[in-house]
């Protein structure tokens, strides 16, 4: 960094004996040249530099902190967004009205009018880039940090009644979640068929996806990163208890640097090629969590609902620039699906980093079992998309220490078994054994708390490409059914002698006059849409075919009456 010679090269004299006034300090010079060259010792005093220092007023003090926090320099634009911009005035309107006065000076001008911060162009990867800095002199005596520490105080204000009229407690559902996930990546379903299956929906925008959840279970090492399960953690996580399992999962959202909640955002679109640092973001994030208060069950503050956007725009006051250390609010490019707007500049901090912390706070830290939602809304039915409230739950506390969080239900619950081949199993079956049945089994859908299942040949031929076998189906059943129908078992034991033995089907059936209409359809060009024949002048029709059945009769001279 430059000295403090060179930093005040090119101020004129009247700034030189305002460094000198604040100082403290005698001054007395003819000239600008012979001026510096008096001034520097003097004001190269560490007991004296102490001292000024311990005077200033808090906000500049820590302004020298943050500097010094940066190996003394800080780009120039970041630097006077937190700390106030050099009022641009000539030396006469300075000398008139004493921008550097401690009832009006901004924390920039402070310094600067000490001379503790210099403003001058670095080389940088990108180029030449103008920084606040603070001089070499300077710089070797001050201490790491120069502002007393002050407690922290809440972020943001309680909730009000309106703001917390409906809520959504967290949960554990994502365990649930998690199992219909890695069930279905083994049968080999996509994200949108299990997307309709997930049971973890909040009431909020915020809900959890199959996206999202996919790249959890990436970053717990529980799929690869083609979205395919690891067989042996796999099993290892099925068959934990439940705080066990919700305390992995914690664990690895909290540590993981390909889980990236911006990109996560929903209505936001990422392009080009850029990165950010989620876990510094992710990190920060519950850094001002914790000036929340209640968290502590029993002895400590009672949780209460806290305002979600005072608490945004707390952050937004005191740390803005909290997943972006350089200030730089130009390069992201995200842009607005809805309205396809690029979000670049301080301007949208709060439809991008503002939406960072809410999504952060009403997707991942509800989806795992730590905030409860609040609600503006009349009635728990009319519940609106947008949570305005937050409070920790009642595992908050243990799993913010990283400790399982008790008192969760046991998984102990028996499948329902139907003499029709529907099973029906609730969320505290064991979810190992549903993982299982939702392998040999079509899914039908989660209602009541319970997931539905069926039994059908093609659920069952799936199973056998993976290796399944009918014995292994009956050893779940018997293991985990309150019981099993008789007639079910013969029927699954006769499936495993002789495969299909009935089928249902809807089919298209074409009906002609006599035989010989039927032999010139087969011998025309619509012959390969005609399927299995059921009599002489009757025929099965594939369905979307029938069109081009109706034209080819119309060219053999043929009307057709549809009946539906």
């Amino acid at each position: 960094m430059p000295d403090l010679e060179q930093s005040l090269q090119g101020q004129d004299l009247g700034h030189l004996r305002i460094i000198a006034q604040l100082w403290g300090i005698e001054f007395n010079a003819p000239d600008t040249r012979i001026g510096l060259q008096r001034l520097v010792p003097m004001i190269s005093d560490d007991e004296l530099l102490h001292r000024v220092v311990a005077e200033m007023p808090l906000e500049a003090q820590q302004a020298l902190d943050e500097l010094l926090a940066n190996d003394g320099r800080m780009s120039w634009p970041l630097f006077t967004r937190r700390y106030g911009a050099l009022r641009e005035m000539g030396a006469a309107r300075r000398d008139r009205d004493h921008p550097y006065s401690d009832n009006q000076a901004r924390a920039s001008e402070a310094l600067w009018y000490r001379g503790l911060i210099g403003r001058g162009f670095f080389d940088t990867p990108d180029g030449l880039e103008e920084f606040a800095y603070i001089p070499d002199d300077f710089l070797l005596i001050l201490p790491q940090k120069v502002a007393k520490p002050a407690a922290p105080g809440p972020l943001g204000r309680p909730a009000t009644r309106a703001e917390k009229s409906c809520s959504v407690l967290a949960d554990d559902k994502i365990l649930d979640d998690v199992c219909t996930m890695l069930a279905g990546r083994r049968t080999g379903m996509d994200l949108d068929a299990i997307q309709a299956h997930l049971i973890s929906i909040s009431e909020s925008r915020y809900a959890l996806d199959a996206q999202a959840l996919e790249t959890l279970l990436v970053s717990a090492g529980l799929l690869d990163q083609e979205g395919q399960i690891i067989l042996e953690p796999v099993r290892q996580f099925l068959e934990k208890t439940r705080e066990a399992a919700l305390l992995e999962l914690f664990r690895s959202w909290m540590s993981s640097q390909q889980f990236n909640e911006l990109r996560l955002i929903p209505g936001i679109k990422i392009e080009g090629v850029w990165r950010n640092d989620p876990l510094s973001a992710r990190q920060s994030i519950l850094d001002f969590l914790s000036t929340i208060p209640g968290r502590l069950p029993g002895g400590g503050e009672k949780p209460v609902f806290w305002s979600l956007n005072s608490f945004v725009n707390a952050v937004r006051e005191i740390q803005p620039d909290f997943q972006r250390p350089s200030g730089d609010y130009d390069t992201w490019y995200l842009q607005d699906v809805d309205t396809g707007e690029y979000l670049r500049g301080f301007q949208n901090w709060d439809r991008v980093d503002g939406e960072l912390i809410r999504f952060t706070l009403c997707g991942p830290l509800h989806w795992l079992g730590l905030l409860d939602l609040g609600f503006q809304c009349e009635d728990q039915a009319s519940i609106k998309s947008q949570p305005s409230a937050f409070r920790f739950s009642e595992m908050a506390f243990d799993l913010f220490n990283l400790k399982p969080p008790p008192g969760l239900a046991a998984e102990t619950d028996k499948m329902q078994v139907s003499s029709d081949g529907r099973i029906f199993a609730s969320r505290h079956l064991a979810r190992s054994a549903r993982y299982q049945l939702a392998r040999f089994t079509e899914w039908i859908g989660y209602k009541r708390d319970q997931y539905e299942y069926r039994l059908s040949p093609a659920s069952l031929d799936r199973a056998g490409k993976q290796g399944l076998t009918i014995p292994h189906l009956l050893t779940l059943l018997n293991r985990y059914a309150k019981q099993v129908p008789p007639n079910l078992v013969k029927a699954l034991e006769n499936w495993e002698r002789h495969g299909e033995e009935a089928r249902l089907e809807r089919v298209m059936v074409l009906k002609v006059r006599a035989p010989e209409v039927l032999q010139a359809i087969r011998q025309s060009k619509a012959s390969r849409f005609l399927g299995t024949p059921l009599g002489p002048t009757t025929v099965e029709v594939r369905a979307e075919a029938w069109k081009k059945i109706v034209q080819t009769l119309a060219e053999l001279g043929y009307l057709v009456d549809s009946v539906d």
